[in-house]
């Protein structure tokens, strides 16, 4: 899965040396909290799109709240959503595409 960060696949810092295989892949997270989060992230995708695989996640914001551009061959899904302090994900809605990215 291709993630648009070089840091911490959820939140892009470079702090950390946590590495876990998410769609089995490794990837990097700076904490056990921001595994949890986009875990539940790509989880949530999957059965909001019924897509077996994610093959690509851009991903904007913060810990306030944060877009998700997800593609899956053709086809592509946008949501928000935001997490709550345990990374379960607390408010979550799809959002129409507006624009490309």
């Amino acid at each position: 899965m291709k993630v648009n960060y070089s840091g911490c696949a959820i939140c892009n810092s470079t702090w950390g040396n946590l590495w876990e295989e998410v769609e089995g892949e490794r990837l990097f997270f700076c904490c056990g909290l921001c595994v949890l989060q986009f875990q539940n992230l790509v989880r949530r995708v999957k059965a909001e799109t019924g897509w077996p695989t994610i093959d690509s996640l851009t991903i904007a914001g913060d810990r306030r709240g944060r877009t998700i551009h997800a593609i899956q061959g053709a086809s592509s899904y946008d949501c928000a959503l935001a997490f709550n302090a345990q990374g379960e994900i607390r408010t979550f809605r799809s959002v129409p595409r507006t624009s490309t990215r």
